[in-house]
């Protein structure tokens, strides 16, 4: 064999060692979109755990809102988003290809609807006429239109505004608002000024339950088991670390400080807001409260009232294939 050959083949394997060293890193690549929510998840980010255990390479993105989220991964630039129910719901509702894995909160206490003081709103009939601003296809958008229609409230006489939530709390700070449905860090910042006049909690007591949800695109997820059982171990250590320790997560601990630095709130806000979400455990998230049928119905529910609003052209005949246990269950047998 000549040396001109055997450099050659010595090229030829080392291209080929080369793309299949990077193709091998980009699989090991993932993008995973967060908003601002105040969730046990943001201890995770921070520690870069995730990334030991698995030796991938996370691109956290934070985005203003669920349906930034769900458009970024129907684009194919994010392969897992945090996504309310609601803009979970219109994207199962378009068919795109995704299941939600994961209950990143019950939103409970979470999400309030705020008037200003001197506004004169003092009840959801007072609405009539105000400026109200909320995300839109958010869940607290979701929340709103409920509260209204059940209140007897034609919500067409409110002036509902789209604003994302660091445009609500301008908004609010300028004076252009009424009042707003949001969530924390700016519903903690609205409060000081402002009169609660419903809540999640409540609306959702009366038949319309709302949740915070982890998505995947599904043939990422297939071919990234192992990462996705490794999230889900991770997910559920942190929110059981926060169960079990709820009390020394003050606004001087490490776990608050990171909290705070990756939703972009002031860590004296963050225990108070933290205790009005509820983190289900990996027992009660593959029970039938929601990921064995709850979160199904909820998208169901949410699609329903989405398409009567004009926000999704149709309602799938079933909700449940947009829902997996499959990594919760395989994480719960390897504890």
């Amino acid at each position: 064999m000549t040396n001109v050959v055997r450099f050659s083949k010595w090229l030829v394997c080392g291209t080929l060692a080369a793309m299949a060293g990077g193709a091998l890193a980009q699989a090991k690549t993932v993008t995973f979109a967060h908003q601002d929510m105040l969730v046990p998840l943001r201890a995770v980010m921070e520690s870069g755990e995730l990334e030991k255990a698995t030796g991938y390479k996370i691109n956290w993105r934070m985005f203003g809102g669920g349906g930034d989220v769900i458009r970024a991964m129907a684009s194919g630039d994010v392969q897992i988003g945090e996504a309310g129910s609601s803009p979970v719901a219109a994207a199962a509702s378009q068919g795109q290809d995704i299941k939600l894995f994961w209950i990143l909160d019950d939103i409970a206490d979470a999400e309030a609807l705020i008037a200003r003081n001197g506004s004169g709103i003092e009840s959801l009939k007072d609405l009539k006429g105000k400026r109200v601003a909320t995300p839109f296809v958010s869940t607290s958008h979701y929340q709103l239109m409920v509260a209204l229609k059940k209140a007897g409230v034609d919500a067409r006489g409110v002036n509902v505004m789209n604003l994302r939530p660091p445009e609500v709390a301008a908004a609010w700070e300028r004076g252009d608002i009424d009042a707003t449905f949001i969530w924390d860090p700016v519903l903690s910042k609205v409060k000081a000024n402002g009169k609660q006049i419903a809540s999640s909690r409540s609306i959702g007591q009366a038949g319309n339950p709302t949740f915070d949800g982890i998505v995947v695109n599904s043939k990422w997820a297939a071919e990234n088991s192992e990462f996705m059982v490794a999230l889900v171990k991770a997910l559920a250590k942190a929110d059981d670390q926060y169960r079990k320790n709820a009390a020394s997560w003050t606004a001087d601990s490490p776990q608050v400080k990171a909290v705070a630095k990756w939703s972009k709130a002031n860590p004296a806000d963050v225990p108070a807001a933290m205790a009005r979400y509820a983190f289900p455990s990996l027992q009660e998230q593959a029970s039938p409260t929601w990921l064995g049928g709850g979160a199904a119905k909820a998208l169901r529910d949410t699609s329903e009232f989405l398409k009567e609003q004009g926000r999704v052209q149709a309602v799938k005949p079933d909700y449940s294939v947009f829902v997996t246990d499959e990594y919760v269950k395989k994480a719960m047998a390897a504890n």
